[in-house]
């Protein structure tokens, strides 16, 4: 596999670093839209049991969750490692997870391990492929 050694620019390094935060935000206000706007229109989202592909179709099951499941719920995911493999693709490893209502820290069971496959498209990071799973 050829690497390509064009270093990213300390920009390219505080908009990948802001990504997870981004999806924090998102989930915090409920907001599929926004939470689906960090990927790529061809985007992946991969946890367990489920494979979403596309933009759409993240923001379909997003607005679902957000109105079910994961109501009053936060996220929660700190980068552990973040590296670009060239000038336009990167990797956040991150560790966090979801938070019931009134939790401050992540219970083990939903502690969680995640990988963000992150790549430069029109001058803007943006997630193209996203897979978590559990942390113990």
């Amino acid at each position: 596999m050829s690497i390509d050694s064009a270093a990213p620019t300390a920009a390219d390094r505080a908009a990948v670093a802001a990504l997870p935060q981004k999806v924090v935000a998102a989930w915090a206000q409920n907001d599929a839209d926004e939470f689906a706007n960090v990927f790529t229109e061809d985007g992946s989202l991969i946890l367990p049991g489920l494979f979403l592909k596309g933009r759409d179709a993240i923001k379909a099951y997003m607005a679902t969750a957000f109105a079910g499941p994961y109501k009053g719920t936060r996220v929660t995911g700190q980068p552990v490692e973040l590296r670009f493999v060239s000038a336009n693709v990167g990797l956040i490893i991150t560790e966090g997870g979801v938070l019931a209502p009134g939790e401050t820290t992540v219970a083990t069971e939903r502690a969680i391990r995640a990988s963000w496959l992150v790549t430069k498209v029109d001058h803007e990071w943006r997630l193209t492929a996203y897979q978590n799973s559990p942390r113990d």
